[in-house]
């Protein structure tokens, strides 16, 4: 018997070794198949062109420029799986309006290397939105960009900028590639390293690290999306996201209009609407004209909603009024009311939790019955007009 559980275990023993080895030998392979991969991945085998400009591989810098942003892209597959999807959504409206400016296709790519196509995306530097506008030039090319709105996170107005900024940058150095890099650039710092350099052509330049690898990340996207096959991503149609569809209705806003009355105007609900806008950044539409997108289909019937759920909230508006007493602040009116003070100052435009006075007029929107007020609460008759909605 003795003899029998040592042979047993000598048998585990050798077997666990054995799948150990086996395992060890799997891993090795795998590791050598994805390293091959990765080369054959690299191999660029026809030539390579931005907007029809030629990228010069045969120059050994270049080449490891563009090998090292592919290697990059390649090792963040969640995010180029994004590209993928999102570029079935945004890119046909991009690509649309590039072909009615006659402007190249190849620059929709820029857009991948700026945002990776979100609308949310924002950077150290001030830029936001789809192409990455700083403030400054977001309003040069007739964006708005306030505390209400943001139109650098709209698609269509902030691709619209962008063509016209890229059109005034071709004009300005005669290439797309160095236009390109003077959108990551500016044009000044760019035109200031060619005339130092003495040097125009934008693969010869020494410039700061993120603008040497600016054009080469763009590059890294159009060979990637354009055959993403052969670099290991085969999604079907299923799997890509819808081209965003959508009716566009004009509302003339004489007061500030709650976003939600807007969903359900449109029948749907909040979120989509800050969805299909995201340059509309609070609760409220302001005062003036809007130009809004709603889901497809929402338009036949949506002036009528919209006019019956307007003249509801302005009923209940009436109803809604509260005058401020001495001695109370938003904390205890919000307790009063089983509200929340952040609810309360987005409902009457407070942007200081200590800027109201006995007195105000507020607009509580609350089913709650308010408790019994505190004993240093007095009644105060001071007729201050009702605090603006933002």
């Amino acid at each position: 018997m003795k003899y029998l559980y040592q042979l047993i275990r000598l048998i585990l023993i050798v077997t666990i070794i054995t799948n150990a080895v086996i395992t060890a030998e799997a891993q090795t392979g795998w590791q050598q198949s994805t390293g091959q991969w990765l080369m054959e991945a690299l191999k660029f085998k026809e030539p390579l062109a931005f907007c029809n400009e030629p990228v010069p591989l045969n120059e050994t810098d270049v080449k490891e420029r563009l090998e090292r942003e592919m290697l990059v892209s390649l090792s963040n597959s969640d995010d180029v799986i994004l590209w993928l999807k999102r570029a079935n959504r945004y890119f046909p409206h991009i690509e649309k309006v590039l072909k009615d400016s006659s402007l190249p296709d190849d620059l929709k790519y820029i857009v991948i290397a700026e945002s990776h196509l979100k609308s949310s995306a924002t950077s150290g530097k001030g830029a936001a939105g789809f192409w990455q506008f700083i403030e400054s030039t977001g309003s040069r090319y007739g964006m708005t960009i306030n505390k209400d709105t943001d139109e650098r996170r709209n698609l269509f107005t902030s691709t619209q900028a962008a063509i016209a900024f890229l059109k005034e940058l071709y004009t300005l150095f005669g290439s797309w590639t160095l236009a390109a890099a003077a959108y990551n650039r500016g044009e000044d710092g760019l035109r200031t390293e060619m005339l130092m350099q003495k040097v125009n052509n934008y693969y010869h330049l020494y410039l700061n690290q993120e603008t040497q690898r600016y054009v080469f990340k763009i590059l890294a996207a159009k060979l990637i999306i354009s055959n993403p096959e052969k670099y290991g991503f085969h999604l079907n149609e299923d799997d890509l996201y819808k081209p965003v569809q959508f009716d566009r209705v004009e509302i003339d806003v004489n007061q500030p209009v709650p976003l939600y009355i807007i969903a359900q105007a449109a029948n749907t609900y909040f979120k989509e609407i800050k969805d299909l806008n995201p340059h509309v950044k609070n609760y409220y539409l302001t005062i003036g004209k809007h130009n809004l997108f709603i889901p497809k289909g929402a338009a036949s019937g949506f002036s009528g909603r919209y006019e019956n759920l307007l003249k509801q909230w302005n009923n209940e508006k009436v109803k809604s009024v509260y005058t401020v007493k001495k001695g109370e602040n938003l904390s205890s009116i919000a307790k009063r009311f089983n509200v929340s003070v952040k609810a309360i100052m987005n409902w009457n435009g407070i942007s200081s939790a200590k800027s109201i006075s006995s007195g105000d007029k507020l607009f509580i929107f609350s089913d709650t019955k308010p408790k019994e007020e505190s004993n240093n609460a007095v009644k105060d008759e001071t007729e201050n007009p009702v605090l603006q909605l933002p």
